[in-house]
């Protein structure tokens, strides 16, 4: 049981060690130091006596703590006021740059605008210019009046074009001296055509005249005009060739213009072409590591045994808080609690988060985040490559009514007697056995049958891989039985039905297959899925029948694993040995579990120091599908755990010592306390009374189920509240815990010692055992709803212990005793407790004081004692005399 040190406990209620330690002395509660240890009894002693003192701390603490809450939210305030006018001084600078940017754009587009038009002036000058020069070639040209004319004048084009290209190559020798002279050219060219226009202007008469008179006499002369125009052309030659020459300049521009255009679109299709090949290259690239990075994924999964997809995703607890999740994505935690006040939800760092406000920040942030259940924290999820796995043996699981044959069933095949050593004949714990069938092996797991099993049938299921329902055909589908259908399809595990007991009268397997189709249990025959087998556990009938299905099943499901890695399974139960410590049996699912392997097993871990199979032979590995027991656990785990095998011993006792750690701070939230908000609800409830156990048996597996039948029980009227289960024998520190909780201690398969015993009669704690679970329930059921009706009682008669033994004839084994206390009588029932484990309980056979028959043997006197049917005996055992009196209830 856990205990509180003094320091600890000082620091809690807010003073110092010494101080109280003198409360502790006017108590009169013994504690010698501050690193003394105080049992919860005494804590909560001290709790109520200095209740005034520590409301008085707490107020004080309190105060102080308003004050730093003030203190820190003027400061608050400070900051956030120069935060703000740093904010409005980086507003204004930012207010100016961008005007003066503004200013600057504009100055730009202004400066632009002005070049567009200086451009778009020039190219309407040329334009001109191209208009103007069309216009005087047009009016230059005369049209003839007859074919003599047309033929000279196409002579002075030709003469003309010639002059043209030879004045045209000469140009683009002449360019550049001949531009600084255009503009005066042009002036002397203008006035040159204005003296030619008004000469022929001044004698037009002449030139009708002498032109008609050529046509009359049909001579063919020359016409004075055209002869004037050659004669122009050739007196104004410097004014053709400029404009010529500009004509060429401006069609050498526009042709370099168009190559350059070609040139720069044929080197921008060629980057084109070049960057969507480096495009190309860089995806490919990509592609090629994203590839290479998901198989460095996959190897580093195979190395870890996890799924690859989950080392990518950062995993958190249900319930974190705002700061083990800043920890966990490795950003400040004020990020955090930013967002949280934007969603509306604002938290202190040790607040806890939902589900779907961790979410939302982790989408938030960009991170890929998974939570954590409580159930899959002490779980492990495992990755195999499909290369490595081989076929292993099929794990099954007997599942079924009470006293329907499920232990009689694996009685037959194992051709063992099982069920007639059980208490009550029902089955008490999770066993596990292998047979070799056909040269192939099977591995059994037998469920007990009762409904106060229930987890630990459902628990079966899980680790199964292929379910028998057994189903009494005298007798039908029962509770249990479809307790056991709802199970089994939970976890997805196909059923075999072996309908038992054919050979008795009134047996109808039809009628039990008409039943189970209700359920959905349809036999093959009538179009289902499920084979059913009709047999008979008793004459062995069918037996062969039933396993050649299981195998048939087995190979449908193609079971397969991969034992080349570290071994996991499940515990399938659990215990304490005083000579072999903590045994587990447990079922390995995966990898090979060797000798010397570290293993972590629920929250306790430990190094394998021994194994034994299902026939307690030793062996030194076990691979998938094998249920072995295990010796070398630092405690006992609880019955379902899962176990997984670690290289490193400190890394599984690390793993063990958080798990454990998780474990206390959840068991510690769970308590009540009173507040002002429940403090209404707590008055009315007042009429409600509490029933507080103590639970204590031999193996975990009994404890679960114990506590799951109290759970389902009618808490109207009556509030059950375990505080505490254990597996062990009933000591002094349970009776110490009972009398200051006000408990009644409940023992299952164990027995108090002396001075439990005794602390228990003086302080007035009552210790009920029980043998059969189900007894238990039925007198805590009576008491609860007030109906406890005369009842048998067991009364302590003595006990005495075993100083050594030897052998008597006709009698076998005998114990040489001494009485310790009270006196135990010849015909009293006696039982054998052995390391605070019942291992007989009946009669004895024979009594003797000396070598003189006894009637009876009191306290402090020696005499010999024999056990009926029973010769294991050793010395150190304990022998309890009891009688059981019919007393009448009379409250």
């Amino acid at each position: 049981m856990a205990k509180v040190r003094v320091s600890t406990l000082a620091k809690e209620f807010g003073m110092t060690s010494k101080e109280l330690m003198g409360h502790l002395a006017e108590m009169k509660i013994p504690a010698k130091s501050a690193s003394s240890a105080l049992e919860d009894a005494y804590v909560a002693m001290v709790r109520k006596q200095l209740a005034s003192v520590i409301e008085a701390r707490a107020q004080e603490v309190e105060a102080a703590k308003q004050a730093e809450e003030e203190a820190a939210a003027a400061e608050e305030a400070a900051r956030a006021a120069e935060a703000e006018r740093e904010r409005i001084a980086a507003e204004k600078a930012r207010e100016e740059e961008r005007r003066q940017f503004a200013a600057a754009q504009a100055a730009e587009e202004a400066a632009r605008a002005e070049a567009e038009a200086k451009k778009k002036a020039e190219q309407e000058r040329l334009a001109r210019e191209k208009e103007e020069a069309a216009r005087e070639a047009q009016r230059r040209a005369v049209p003839a009046s007859d074919s003599g004319s047309r033929f000279r004048s196409l002579l002075d084009q030709i003469a003309a074009q010639e002059t043209v290209l030879k004045e045209k190559k000469d140009a683009e020798d002449k360019a550049k001296a001949e531009r600084g002279n255009r503009r005066g050219g042009n002036n002397d060219r203008r006035g040159g055509r204005r003296n030619d226009r008004n000469a022929s202007e001044s004698r037009p008469h002449s030139h009708r005249t002498n032109a008609s008179n050529n046509v009359a006499a049909g001579m063919d002369f020359p016409n004075p005009d055209k002869q004037g125009k050659g004669k122009k052309r050739k007196g104004g030659h410097n004014s053709e060739e400029d404009h010529y020459s500009r004509m060429a300049r401006e069609a050498e521009e526009y042709s370099r213009e168009k190559v350059l255009e070609e040139a720069r679109a044929a080197v921008e299709e060629a980057s084109r072409e070049s960057t969507g090949r480096r495009k190309k290259r860089k995806e490919k690239r990509e592609r090629e590591a994203a590839r290479a990075q998901e198989e460095r994924k996959i190897e580093e999964a195979l190395a870890q045994g996890v799924n690859p997809e989950e080392l990518d995703a950062i995993k958190v607890s249900q319930g974190v808080t705002v700061q083990e999740l800043a920890e966990a994505l490795d950003v400040p935690a004020n990020d955090i609690i930013k967002r949280l006040f934007l969603l509306g939800t604002p938290l202190t760092m040790t607040q806890s988060m939902s589900d779907d406000l961790v979410e939302l920040v982790a989408d938030d942030l960009g991170r890929q985040i998974r939570i954590i259940t409580p159930e899959e924290e002490n779980t492990f999820s495992f990755y195999d490559d499909p290369a490595d796995l081989k076929p292993r043996a099929p794990v099954v699981t007997v599942m079924g009514h009470v006293d329907h044959g499920k232990t009689s069933l694996l009685d037959a095949i194992r051709h063992t007697g099982v069920a007639a050593g059980e208490a009550g004949g029902i089955t008490q714990a999770i066993g596990a056995s292998q047979v070799m069938i056909n040269d192939r092996k099977i591995t059994f797991i037998d469920t007990p049958g009762h409904a106060t099993f229930t987890a630990m049938r459902a628990r079966g299921a899980k680790v199964t891989d292929i379910v028998i329902l057994i189903v009494a055909a005298d007798d039908g589908v029962m509770p249990q039985t479809v307790e056991s259908i709802n199970h089994a399809k939970a976890a997805g595990v196909p059923i075999v039905v072996a309908v038992n007991k054919i050979d008795k009268p009134g047996a109808n397997p039809d009628r039990v297959r008409q039943e189970l189709t209700e359920y959905g249990v349809i036999p093959e025959e009538w179009g289902g899925q499920n084979m059913f087998v009709n047999i008979s556990a008793k004459q062995k009938i069918g037996i062969d029948d039933l396993l050649e299905t299981v195998l048939l099943q087995a190979d449908v499901l193609e079971l397969k694993a991969n034992p080349d890695t570290f071994a996991s399974g499940n515990v399938l139960e659990a215990k304490l040995d005083k000579g072999r410590g903590s045994v587990a049996t447990v079922l390995v699912t995966r990898g090979t579990l060797h000798v010397g392997d570290t293993l972590v097993a629920g929250l306790t871990y430990g190094r394998v120091r021994a194994m034994l199979d299902p026939k307690g032979r030793a062996v030194t590995e076990a691979g998938p599908s094998d249920a072995v027991e295990i010796l070398g656990l630092q405690s006992v785990p609880n019955a379902g755990d899962e176990f997984r095998v670690f290289e490193d011993e400190r890394e599984a006792r690390a793993l063990a010592d958080e798990r454990s750690l998780k474990a206390r701070i959840e068991e510690q939230s769970r308590v009540k306390h009173v507040t002002l908000e429940n403090l209404f609800e707590t008055i009315a409830d007042a009429e409600v009374k509490e029933l507080n156990l103590i639970i204590k048996a031999d193996v975990q597996g009994s404890i679960e189920a114990l506590q799951d039948s109290l759970d389902k029980m009618d808490q109207s009227e009556v509030r059950i509240n375990t505080i505490h289960s254990a597996v062990g024998a009933i000591n002094e520190t349970d009776v110490v815990l009972a009398d200051a909780s006000n408990a009644i201690i409940i023992g299952f398969g164990v027995r108090p010692d002396g001075k439990a015993r005794s602390a228990a009669e003086r302080e007035g704690v009552e210790i009920r055992c029980y043998d059969v679970i189900y007894k238990c329930l039925e007198e805590l059921d009576a008491a609860r709803i007030g109906m406890l009706k005369p009842t048998e009682v067991e009364v302590s008669t003595g006990t005495a212990t075993v100083l050594d033994t030897f052998k008597v004839p006709k009698v076998g084994i005998a114990a040489g005793v001494r009485v310790e206390e009270g006196e135990i009588a010849a015909n009293d029932s006696v039982r054998l407790v052995r390391d605070g484990i019942v291992v007989f309980n009946g009669k004895i056979a024979s009594m003797r004081h000396y070598k003189d028959e006894a009637k009876s043997l009191k306290s402090g006197s020696e005499g010999g004692i024999g056990l009926e049917n029973f010769q294991d005996i050793k010395p150190g055992d304990q022998i309890e005399g009891y009688r059981i009196d019919q007393v009448a209830r009379t409250e």
